[in-house]
């Protein structure tokens, strides 16, 4: 990872790296945002919660569907995702290990 001040250059395979045995990683936090990733293997169980934060999911690599409130959509590799704040919404059927790069606006508060 490069940085100069605040900003960084992160590096994929690096930050998975950083997760060990979790499926989450926050690797950027300042008030406006903060973004992490997530990663679910196939037949996982995505037990998540609304957020209060408006939030954006980049799908690097995976296939799986998603419920965003009461509709379902398949996604898979390079999809964008916005989910709005206090939506419900969970991955499901997992078919493919899912790598997750995650944005919430403003930083995620809980």
């Amino acid at each position: 990872m490069s940085q100069t001040g605040l900003s960084k250059v992160l590096d994929i395979a690096e930050l998975l790296q950083q997760l060990g045995d979790k499926r989450y990683h926050e690797f950027l936090r300042v008030p406006a945002m903060s973004a992490g990733i997530y990663v679910l293997p196939p037949g996982a169980t995505d037990n998540q919660s609304p957020h209060k934060e408006d939030e954006i999911y980049y799908v690097v690599r995976g296939k799986s569907k998603m419920r965003l409130g009461r509709e379902e959509r398949s996604i898979s590799q390079g999809d964008v995702i916005f989910v709005e704040k206090n939506l419900e919404h969970r991955f499901f059927d997992i078919a493919e290990e899912l790598v997750l790069l995650v944005v919430f606006a403003p930083a995620e508060s809980g």
